[in-house]
């Protein structure tokens, strides 16, 4: 193996009294910013109300959070069990990535139905706030070791030497493994560049880009739990996160055929005063009833 990538850093950057910061808290909270600003940008682009984005996000980021670690708990109750204090060291890391989908999108599409916001347009902005917040977690998990992967059979792998990691026992016992969630990473970065490539070809079809970034996420989880050793199993020989992947897929087939026989009309229905005004075919305004001719 020729390149072998030796990660030295402590996975805690300061602790503070009795408060540690994480290099994987770090980047969840960078991740989390980043999203929230990437899906109102996306938001404006499309027309989706900036303040009820900004309603959103408040309680969408919660609900993401909240579910990201809930999930973990549920996967690693045999370790919390004995251990409920530790259910809330969020900071010290231990979320699920699939927990902060399902937390972050029911409770904004929830809100959103309850407030009668555009679902459709705020479900396209979340698709690509959810990646970007994603896909820099990761870089968390990079730098912490924060999940195991089986050794590697190709020219590359990565080791822990910082006796902290979560990954350094492991490192000493299978040698050089899968940097699996770099993978990942590597993953969402290319799904994002499609999701772009796409966006304006499917804008009649609003919440379209959402189900692009979920279903080919859910596959791409899938291959990549492949080669992790760190979740709980679910059911038919599949771990827990294969087995959400399985049913987003699943669940998202009913609502990508209702979104694509509803598309949008995107044409203009007044006057248009841009320069490309005669290249638009404009929908003409019928005359208002109880005037002849509809004359003012």
């Amino acid at each position: 193996m020729f390149l072998t990538i030796s990660i030295p850093w402590s996975p805690n950057i300061v602790t503070i009294g009795g408060l540690v910061l994480t290099w994987h808290g770090f980047f969840t909270a960078v991740g989390i910013l980043a999203g929230v600003q990437l899906a109102l940008y996306i938001g404006r682009r499309i027309g989706f109300d900036e303040d009820d984005a900004y309603a959103i996000s408040l309680v969408a980021v919660p609900g993401g959070v909240l579910g990201a670690r809930l999930l973990y708990v549920i996967e690693h109750w045999s370790f919390f069990r004995d251990r409920p204090f530790e259910i809330l060291a969020l900071n010290e890391g231990g979320i699920s990535v699939w927990g902060a989908v399902i937390g972050g999108v029911l409770s904004g599409l929830l809100f959103a139905m309850w407030r009668r916001y555009d679902v459709r347009l705020g479900l396209d902005s979340a698709g690509f706030g959810l990646l970007a917040g994603l896909a820099i977690g990761r870089l968390g998990d990079l730098v912490n070791g924060e999940h195991l992967s089986t050794a590697t059979t190709l020219p590359w792998g990565v080791v822990y030497t910082h006796r902290d990691s979560p990954a350094f026992a492991h490192s000493i016992a299978v040698g050089p493994h899968h940097p699996a969630t770099t993978y990942e990473l590597l993953g969402m970065i290319g799904l994002m560049v499609l999701m772009f490539a796409v966006f304006e070809r499917l804008r009649r079809w609003p919440a379209l880009v959402f189900f692009v970034f979920l279903d080919v996420y859910s596959v791409l989880r899938f291959l990549v739990s492949t080669l992790r050793v760190d979740s709980a199993s679910a059911a038919f020989g599949l771990d827990v996160p294969q087995m959400i992947s399985v049913v987003a897929l699943l669940l998202s087939a009913p609502a990508i055929w209702w979104i694509w026989r509803h598309p949008r009309d995107l044409r203009p229905s007044g006057p248009v005063t841009s320069p490309d005004a005669a290249r638009i075919r404009v929908v003409p305004a019928r005359p208002a009833r109880g005037r002849r001719g509809g004359d003012l």
